[in-house]
Parts: C-alpha cells; structure tokens; sequence
C-alpha cells in the first residue's frame, strides 16, 4: 500500500544527505513506493477545523549538490495523507510547541510521528524526570540560592538551558569556578526559563552514547566522544561519532523506559548515556540513522518504517 508521507522539517534543499536523518526517513519512504511532500511548521495553517499546509511534492536522490526535484509550491488538506512527520529542528519554543497544538487537531489519522502531545509533554531534559533512578544527580531551578546549594553538595556541575538543544549554552563548572551567578544572571536575561543543573560525569571524556529506539526497542547505538578541550561531545560542536554496542546497562535503561515511549506513540526516539547514567530522552526531531546505519549495517530506517507500516495498516 502506497502512502503518501508528509514532512514537517526545516528546508530539505539544505540538508546534508550523508547525515541528516529526515533525508535518510525520506529516501527509505520513496524506496518503498511511498509519495513525499514537504513543508516548513511555518507554511502550516488552522482554519474552520482545516488544516493546511504549504508545501511541494518532493523526489530524493543521493547525489551530493542535487538530492532533490521539488515541485511548484501546492496547498494541501493535512487530513488527506496517511503519514505525517514532525521533523523540524529544536529550539523547543513556542513556535514548537504551538505546531504540535496545530498537529493534535489531526492525529491519530493521519498518524503524527512522534505523537504531538507526547512531544509537547515530553521534552528531552524533563522526560528523563519520570526515572529518576536512571540519571545523575539533578536540578531543575530558576532560584539562584538553590542552584548554588546543587552546587556545594556536588562540587564539579554542568549547566544548561532546560530547553536548549545541540550543545549549545552547555558550561561545566568545576569545584573552584565562581561563574554560576554570572551564568544565572545571562540565561535570566534571555528567558525565564529554569536551568537544569547536573552532577558532572567523568565518563564523558570516554563518549556520551547515543542509543536509538525504535517503538521502544533498542536497535543500536553510536558513541560521540568530545573534541579534545571540549566537555560537549555533540557533533554539532565537534564531538566525532564511533561505534558502540549496546551494553548490558543499556539494555536495562531501554527496558525501563521503553513501554512509555510506545505507549506514547513515541516511535523513533535517541537517547543519551554517559557511563551508566541516562541523561536524555530525544523525541524531538532525533538524529543518528546514517551514522549508527554506517557503522553496524543496520537498516534503521527499514526498521522505523516497518514500525508505521504496522500502525498504519500498509
């Protein structure tokens, strides 16, 4: 049965074809027969119980400079396809969260990958507060004397903006470093958010693994280890990804958190562990198919597509 899929994403024109997880979901839909249409969160509407979106049917290909033929921009009724992917890149702001507002309309039919109101209420830094016997020493606070009691119980921290993604405003603080005030007094200026404070990890400096689910089963993992120098091990800031294998840990993390993920229609999911230690749950526009695919031979992306398939009844 021919699906017709739709994408949510950032611009696919823009994306890097040996890395992109969207572009490896969509390449592994067009191979088995499924129709491609994309459209930014921006190009999205509500209107008299419709929703619309913006967008252009799309054919993929892997060829660097040329990985995509779009067609002239067409509106579309949302309601009229089978498969919609919620795929646009963090910040998790109100504009995010607005969208998957927009996308509760819809879901389950058309089926909404992951399902909005799960990603809405499970963001990747509070989602992993339902197993606090999983994860690090944490904090989640705004109040400045609080944060610098985490502090002296735990010496050596890291701080970071509760919705932040990619690495970014990531600091760690060391047992003799006196800028937590600063930072507190910075974030305050941007946002009124809480920060999230953790107990610093020395089996960072050995990878923060990535580990992808897929309907709540683990199907693999990838290591990223930091650039010499640097504590964050993101690719998007240096961090060199190798394989890894699913340790025995691991195994008992996924067990642990699995059967919410799939109860949540969360489908396609990656999460973070240094040591032993969970420190994410990623269920907004996750990444790390092409590499984990490079590296152990898997086909994730067959693997997640099977997933819907089921769901759907293709």
């Amino acid at each position: 049965m021919t699906l017709t899929v739709a994408f949510q994403m950032d611009p696919i024109e823009a994306v890097d074809i040996n890395a992109d997880s969207t572009f490896r979901l969509a390449e592994a839909a067009q191979a088995r027969g499924h129709r491609l249409f994309v459209y930014g969160p921006d190009q999205m509407a509500w209107r008299d119980g419709k929703v619309t979106a913006r967008g252009r049917w799309a054919e993929v290909r892997r060829v660097k400079g040329d990985h995509v033929t779009l067609s002239e921009i067409e509106e579309i009724d949302l309601s009229t396809v089978d498969v919609i992917w919620l795929r646009q890149d963090p910040p998790f702001d109100m504009a995010y969260i607005t969208s998957t507002h927009i996308l509760d309309v819809l879901h389950p039919k058309p089926l909404v990958v992951n399902d909005p109101f799960w990603v809405r209420n499970f963001p990747e830094k509070l989602l992993v507060l339902r197993f606090p016997e999983l994860i690090p020493p944490t904090m989640i606070a705004r109040d400045l004397a609080a944060l610098r009691q985490f502090k002296r119980d735990h010496g050596d921290i890291i701080v970071k903006p509760l919705y932040g993604n990619g690495g970014a405003g990531v600091f760690r603080l060391g047992p003799d470093d006196r800028n937590l005030a600063s930072l507190h007094e910075l974030f305050s200026q941007l946002n009124r958010e809480p920060l999230i404070a953790q107990a610093f990890l020395p089996a960072v400096s050995k990878g923060d693994k990535r580990v992808i689910l897929v309907d709540g089963e683990p199907v693999g993992a990838i290591n990223r280890v930091p650039a010499e120098g640097e504590t964050r091990s993101n690719m998007h800031v240096g961090g060199k990804p190798v394989p890894s294998e699913l340790t025995k840990r691991d195994r008992e993390i996924c067990a642990a958190i699995g059967p919410t993920l799939r109860e949540k229609g969360q489908i396609f999911v990656g999460i973070d562990v240094i040591g032993d230690r969970l420190t994410e749950i990623n269920v907004t526009s996750p990444t790390g198919i092409q590499e984990l695919e490079r590296f152990d031979g898997i086909d994730v992306a067959g693997r997640i597509w099977d997933a819907i398939e089921k769901r759907t009844g293709a």
